[in-house]
């Protein structure tokens, strides 16, 4: 990692390859064009730590049910950046930069993404929480939000009932992200005002407040979203009365007449958190709402037809980082609505969708671009990766066996478990020996800020 400039206060990094690593990062492209994820193997015997393999092959883990081990390739790559961190960079200074459009640093947003969601699904949900505000403004980029955090932070911070949190994102945002506009803020925020209105250790005043609170929100929500209702009720197995079922506000053809960028990003909210909204108590709350909303749409509300206004000149076409955020998140409601010409094209899991405005420091050697290719669009111009992190010793013994059941990758696969290659005896961290700091480039140093990293076999 190099410091690239400081300015205003910031300081701009970015991963830097060394020659290497960049011969590295070719044979990985072409192991990747080659569809064959034995071959990502065979490169890890031998480049062990290389970032863009280990995320690659933690994918084809974790579909072949091996959560395990695709949780554990996610930490090594994680691993394998946070040895390359600049002795300035700091995850914790709320100073330091990366710059999304620079391919080399692009891996580390992923991994920390992939890293999130196996935190979520083991039950932390409030640690993959922090791991969510990292990325998406402690340390990376707030204004831009490469990969559109804004569309799962507030799933996060209901499901580990941080609810003052998640209000005062919302309160402190609004006025300069408009976050009232995104379906997923328009129903969380009010859902965590009323679940705190649920709490008995607070004031009665306050509960009160909260109460009102999450009324006022819901039902803007109901008059700006009507298209919302009907399939979170499907999904919450409720069945709606005749009067709403019925009514043409909050009909089918509400959710028929949405423009195809808001139909995306009510499916990603619902297919994501509408098991939130289960409870009985929520439920008879969202009810009584719903029928103070087709009061005041049977009544000409004004507000009914600006809102309709706004759908209409808002919702035209979700940006390119929306996109990449519903691939990640691989909730297949979302993804069945990618517009054609996402879903034509080839999405390479180690680097979805990259940016159009990518600045690239090298560019792959011709001999590898003139290798035939299986894909229909080859990544053949990217080149991705990260400076070459520290090699173990190569008489290290190892204290357990890098266990894998991958059916998908089994003989080479052992051999890299169990031996095989220069990565023989190196097969995770937590119970083995680590290379020492000298070991390292003479400018890479460990500082207090670094990531702090889940063990082998700990919690979150």
């Amino acid at each position: 990692m190099r410091l690239l400039e400081s300015k205003r206060g910031l300081s701009f990094f970015a991963f830097e390859h060394s020659e290497e690593y960049q011969q590295t990062q070719h044979k990985f492209l072409a192991a990747v064009e080659s569809m064959e994820p034995n071959n990502i193997v065979v490169l890890l015997q031998t480049s062990p730590y290389h970032v863009d393999s280990l995320l690659q092959l933690s994918d084809a883990c974790r579909f072949q049910e091996d959560q395990e081990m695709a949780r554990d390739l996610v930490e090594r790559a994680l691993y394998s950046m946070e040895c390359a961190f600049h002795p300035l960079f700091s995850l914790t200074s709320g100073t330091c930069r990366l710059d999304y459009r620079r391919p080399e640093n692009r891996s580390f947003y992923l991994a920390l993404y992939k890293q999130m969601s196996f935190l979520e699904k083991r039950g932390c949900p409030r640690t993959a929480l922090e791991f969510c505000k990292l990325i998406l403004g402690g340390v990376l980029e707030p204004d831009e939000d490469p990969l559109c955090m804004l569309l799962l932070i507030d799933h996060l911070a209901l499901r580990a009932r941080n609810y003052d949190y998640l209000i005062r994102l919302f309160q402190e945002w609004e006025a300069h992200r408009n976050l009232s506009q995104l379906p997923n803020f328009a129903f969380s925020v009010p859902l965590a005002y009323f679940l705190l209105s649920q709490q008995a250790d607070l004031p009665e005043q306050e509960l009160s407040s909260a109460r009102e609170q999450a009324s006022l929100l819901i039902r803007q929500a109901l008059t700006m979203f009507p298209g919302a209702l009907l399939p979170l009720l499907e999904y919450c197995s409720v069945r709606p009365d005749a009067a709403v079922a019925t009514h043409s506000f909050f009909g089918p053809d509400a959710e028929i007449s949405q423009p195809p960028a808001l139909s995306q990003l009510v499916s990603l909210y619902l297919g994501r958190s509408h098991f939130l909204w289960k409870e009985p108590a929520t439920m008879s709350w969202l009810e009584e709402n719903v029928r103070e909303v087709l009061r005041a749409v049977d009544s000409g509300d004004p507000a009914v037809e600006a809102c309709e206004s706004r759908r209409k000149v808002l919702y035209q076409r979700a940006p390119r980082n929306i996109h990449r955020h519903v691939v990640l998140s691989e909730v297949k409601e979302a993804v069945a609505a990618l517009p054609p010409d996402v879903t034509t094209q080839s999405v390479m899991g180690f680097d979805p969708l990259p940016p159009l405005d990518t600045i690239y420091s090298y560019v792959r050697p011709e001999r590898y671009l003139s290798q035939e290719s299986w894909w229909s669009n080859p990544v053949s111009q990217l080149g991705l990766g990260l400076p070459s992190c520290p090699s173990p010793p190569s008489g290290a013994e190892s204290c357990q066996p890098w266990k894998h059941n991958c059916p998908l990758l089994p003989v080479v696969a052992a051999q890299l478990h169990h031996g095989g290659g220069e990565a023989g005896g190196w097969r995770g961290w937590g119970s083995e020996p680590q290379p020492r700091l000298e070991q390292a480039d003479a400018g890479r140093a460990r500082h207090d800020g670094q990531l702090s990293l889940p063990r082998r076999g700990g919690g979150s």
